[in-house]
């Protein structure tokens, strides 16, 4: 009879655990709702956190309370484009539950006001659903000690054997696909360094090759400086995630796509991820004509704030001479050297630049040699992307709808062919750079930093770059770059993504055979 009764407690004890944990995952997502909302304009998301006509005694400058019901606070979020991120980084500190009543605190740090606000909310459970029934607020200059904090950053391995790791995308703080240049396509644990490849993926991918480039017949290969024996890009390239992935499952990747001539060019599909297997697989874009030479794919893809996908399509080719007339990248009727916009199903959207009947279809912007990373401004909802250029010439460029990069007509740098000099069709208008560097880089996947380590990083541009394995962090302001700080000078290392976290921790992906996953930490 004692084993039962103590079985009986155990049972209801470990019940109410479950219950209690039930309710805490719901308040947490009741407040990542807040959250998300008033971090990135969602206004839908603000107001579904809240019961309805909930007060709102908030912070005033003035010394004075400013009342407001849920209703107008969450029009408040209302006034710029969905998906732009303010300038706010915000955590859930405490979350305190009583039966169906719950107290929580909310930091929000708002670095550009040098503020620290602390939100103070009161959650009813009312027929079996969590809400915020109250929310008081308070502000304080943000300490000292913290923002006038010294950044020394430093790198730590969270894991290595990666084969040239291309880009990832995180499913959680600890989870994230990444996509293997030359290997696989990965879902990686961060926590217990577990991996685990994804299967279903298409048969077409196109591999590295290595090219003695002393004998090939093409003469189209540039000499080593390490040898003869050279080896080309190919392989699975950006990796996304469906903006709301968390519903329908999607995946994106971008790769070098191989005909059975041995011919590539870059490829685009989505499928469903179902634990470590993708099915219903599409095919959403291909940079038709296929063609020999592994280079210059592109292969970078974002989502923008408008949900349209966003894929840039490298020139394909090494020396400018090899151009036609006009060159591949001005050509409207080619899809090499180009920036596309399509719908995530792969239809044209209605409002994409109109470049005239015979263009392509999807095209968004031309003049691109070699484009691969492309982010975000967390506060204007631009699009920045990196461009290679040739001897030197590497940009940093703003997507414009029916902008023209200038490539090969206008660089910032030089030709790899001689004496080039493509000749100009009349009326063209080039896009110049936002900024270029006058020694080579290569930039890679860039972000934009929104962690709560770097306090004063906030903002600020991350760029990678192959060349030297330099970083940059760049200082943005007005849509200009106003100052650039390169970072690990005395620990270079080829670089091919940097990426934030749901949490807000900086990665870095290294372009090598046994590429590593780095974590960006402030050595205090």
């Amino acid at each position: 009879m004692k084993r039962i009764l103590l079985f009986l407690l155990l049972f209801t004890s470990t019940l109410t655990g479950l219950k209690a944990q039930s309710d805490q995952d719901q308040i947490k997502a009741v407040l990542n709702n807040f959250i998300e909302g008033t971090s990135f304009n969602y206004p839908d998301k603000v107001l579904g956190a809240f019961y309805p006509n909930t007060p709102m005694f908030l912070y005033n400058r003035a010394d004075t309370v400013l009342i407001m019901s849920s209703e107008r606070y969450a029009s408040l979020y209302g006034r710029k484009q969905p998906g732009t991120r303010n300038a706010r980084y915000a955590k859930v500190l405490a979350i305190d539950i009583e039966r169906d009543i719950a107290s929580a605190k909310i930091e929000t740090l708002m670095p550009n006001w040098d503020q620290r606000f602390i939100d103070l909310v009161l959650l009813k459970k009312i027929d079996g659903i969590w809400k915020i029934i109250s929310k008081a607020a308070t502000a304080e200059p943000i300490p000292k000690t913290y923002a006038e904090m010294t950044a020394n950053p430093a790198k730590e391995v969270i894991m290595s054997g990666l084969n040239r790791p291309w880009s990832m995308v995180f499913l959680s703080a600890d989870e994230a696909l990444i996509a293997e240049k030359d290997g696989e396509l990965l879902r990686v644990n961060l926590k217990t360094k577990s991996r685990q490849a994804i299967t279903g993926l298409p048969g077409d991918v196109a591999r590295k090759i290595k090219i003695d480039s002393s004998k090939h017949a093409w003469g189209v290969f540039p000499p080593s400086a390490h040898g003869s024996m050279q080896s080309y890009n190919a392989g699975w390239f950006q990796v996304l995630t469906d903006p709301d992935f968390a519903n329908n499952g999607y995946i994106y990747l971008s790769y070098a796509a191989e005909n059975s001539e041995h011919a590539s060019t870059t490829k685009v599909i989505r499928g469903k991820l179902t634990e470590n297997r993708l099915s219903e697989v599409q095919t959403l874009f291909v940079a038709a004509p296929y063609s020999h030479g592994l280079f210059h794919y592109g292969g970078g893809m974002i989502f923008g704030p408008d949900g349209k996908l966003y894929i840039t399509v490298g020139e394909r080719n090494l020396f400018e001479h090899l151009n036609p007339v006009p060159p591949l990248s001005q050509d409207l009727t080619d899809k090499r050297g180009k920036i596309i916009r399509i719908n995530p199903d792969g239809s044209i959207p209605e409002d994409n630049p109109d470049f005239g009947p015979d263009a392509i279809k999807g095209l968004y912007a031309t003049g691109i040699r070699a484009a691969q990373g492309l982010a975000i401004d967390p506060l204007t909802g631009k699009i920045w992307f990196s461009e290679h250029g040739t001897i030197q010439g590497d940009e940093l460029n703003i997507l414009q709808s029916g902008g023209n990069y200038g490539w090969p007509h206008v660089t910032s740098g030089g030709y790899r062919s001689k004496d080039y000099n493509p000749p100009v069709i009349p009326g063209t208008e080039f896009t110049d750079p936002i900024h270029f560097w006058t020694h080579t880089v290569a930039p890679t996947g860039l972000t934009f930093y929104r962690g709560r380590e770097f306090p004063h990083w906030a903002g600020n541009l991350i760029v990678p770059g192959l060349s030297r394995g330099s970083l940059w962090r760049m200082v943005i302001e007005e849509d200009q770059v106003v100052s650039a700080e390169e970072l690990f000078i005395n620990d270079r290392i080829r670089l091919r993504k940097a990426a934030m976290s749901p949490d807000g921790q900086l990665y870095l992906l290294t372009d090598e055979e046994n590429g590593r996953l780095i974590r960006v930490v402030n050595q205090q």
